[in-house]
């Protein structure tokens, strides 16, 4: 529907290939973040022969990139006209209204800790997490959170709270070993694009990332891989080392 509002939301999964969802393993931000940020490392070696002076950095690795988002829990209800998408007639606006105030900040955070942070007792750490919102794509895991909590009702209640958290960036084992082989076949395709196809989108399905997107614009020598035409021919190579 034009107008719509998009929500962010995060998806749960116990296993690393991201296939098995966890019960009520979802969540939806009530409020859309403002901002969020990617990190990029690259690490270099720190070894140095024994004598020797100071060398050129010897690279020794790319890690997952972090990603890093903030969160607002709000039941004042200062926030509920961002909410509501346009056109949206004044009994759905009543039910969002009721529904937000039955939701109470407290609940909102326990059901995000559920996902992001309950330890999987089967596969003995956090869960696996997808993030989605617009052209966010990303798969992780949290690292690290933060919550302040900010303006409270007479009884201590919280009204409203800030929550930081920090994603860690995961690369499937499939993924990994042929970014780490030149000569890999097992990521070699062809595709051909059809209606609604972007580059991102296209290269999310074969290499489980979208992020590769400028490689295979490289590969196929695209000028403009943004307007790509309904039948085009697209070759995924192997990805190549970092």
């Amino acid at each position: 529907m034009s107008g719509e509002l998009t929500k962010l939301k995060i998806k749960a999964y116990s296993d690393p290939k991201f296939r098995n969802e966890v019960g009520d393993g979802e969540f939806k931000t009530l409020l859309n973040p403002e901002k969020y940020s990617y990190k990029y490392k690259i690490e270099h070696s720190k070894k140095q022969a024994p004598g020797t002076s100071s060398s050129a950095p010897k690279f020794s690795k790319i890690p997952p990139e972090d990603l890093e988002l903030d969160f607002v829990f709000d039941n004042t209800g200062v926030f509920r006209d961002q909410t509501s998408p346009q056109g949206s007639t004044v009994e759905n606006i009543v039910s969002e209204i009721i529904k937000e105030v039955e939701a109470d900040v407290m609940s909102n955070i326990e059901h995000f800790k559920k996902v992001v942070l309950t330890y999987n007792g089967k596969q003995h750490r956090p869960n696996y997490l997808v993030i989605t919102w617009g052209a966010l794509l990303f798969k992780g895991t949290l690292t690290e959170m933060t919550i302040t909590y900010k303006l409270f009702k007479p009884d201590g209640t919280p009204l409203r709270a800030l929550v930081h958290a920090k994603f860690k960036g995961f690369i499937e084992d499939k993924l990994r070993a042929a970014k780490e082989n030149n000569t890999s076949p097992d990521l070699t395709h062809v595709r051909y694009v059809k209606e609604g196809d972007t580059l991102p989108l296209m290269t999310h399905r074969i290499y489980g990332d979208p992020k590769y997107y400028l490689e295979v614009a490289k590969a196929n020598n695209l000028i403009n891989f943004r307007k790509l035409k309904v039948g085009q021919k697209i070759f995924f190579p192997p990805l190549k080392k970092a």
